[in-house]
């Protein structure tokens, strides 16, 4: 899954490596790739409240929220 960096003004995305840590509530950060050139960056962390959907919209809350209940 592709997601961007809400503060990164360029197009690069980050490429999410483990999906489970997205959907997970209790994790913070995830384990992304940055997508912006032609080398295949390293892998570093990303805090989930900086990153959104492409389109620009943000992620859901109970992906975010330990204690949401919909």
């Amino acid at each position: 899954m592709f997601l961007k960096v809400r503060h990164n003004d360029d197009a690069s995305l980050v490429e999410v490596l483990n999906v489970k840590q997205l959907f997970n509530p209790f994790d913070t950060q995830v384990q992304g790739r940055l997508h912006g050139g032609e080398e295949m960056q390293d892998p570093q962390e990303y805090a989930k409240s900086e990153l959104l959907f492409p389109s620009g919209e943000a992620l859901p809350r109970c992906w975010l929220d330990s204690h949401y209940q919909g």
